[in-house]
């Protein structure tokens, strides 16, 4: 078994990209994003989840995290399982969703195609995360998911991005509590 992308010191800060299967553009609407916003924060809350960069784009989320509390793996687990159930339910809920029947096909198809999961699959199964071991690699991960949206044509500057971190690094206020990084 490979132990090159597992977490190990729950206290040491990880950077970790997870995807929607398929690349499908899910995140491109608020409700689906604040999903996401409100799972990190219940994490932050009662899990000890520490999140010291984020940002969500389209079809993926970067983050650093560490905990004070529950093991990494555990919450990076509950947090995928939660908003894969919540926004299959709010797509299929959805009368206003005109991509309904198109996303539901690919999560469908995906979730078959995996043992472990039963008929439906949000999310690619590995989260990679990375040790951020030196400065060097952490200053590296932190101007790459503040300058994603940049790069992605989204915004000119990166604080200018609402769905990142990169506001909290430039002293205004984010949506969500972060740890930042010295």
């Amino acid at each position: 078994m490979s132990r090159k992308y597992k977490f190990y010191d729950k206290s040491d800060l990880y950077f970790v990209t997870y995807t929607v299967v398929d690349w499908i553009d899910v995140f491109t609407r608020d409700i689906y994003r604040n999903v996401l916003l409100d799972s990190w924060n219940y994490c932050i809350k009662n899990k000890g989840l520490r999140i010291h960069a984020w940002c969500i784009m389209t079809n993926h989320v970067h983050m650093i995290i560490s905990s004070e509390k529950d093991e990494l793996s555990k919450i990076m687990r509950d947090m995928k399982s939660y908003t894969s159930t919540t926004i299959k339910k709010l797509i299929t809920e959805n009368p206003q969703e005109s991509r309904k029947r198109w996303m539901l096909r690919l999560m469908k198809a995906a979730g078959n195609k995996n043992k472990n999961n039963k008929g439906f699959q949000l999310w690619q199964q590995h989260n990679h995360p990375v040790l951020l071991g030196s400065n060097y690699l952490l200053e590296q991960k932190l101007d790459y998911i503040h300058n994603n949206p940049v790069k992605a044509g989204f915004v000119d500057e990166p604080e200018d991005y609402v769905y990142s971190s990169a506001r909290d690094y430039a002293g205004e206020q984010g949506l969500i509590e972060v740890v930042l990084i010295e």
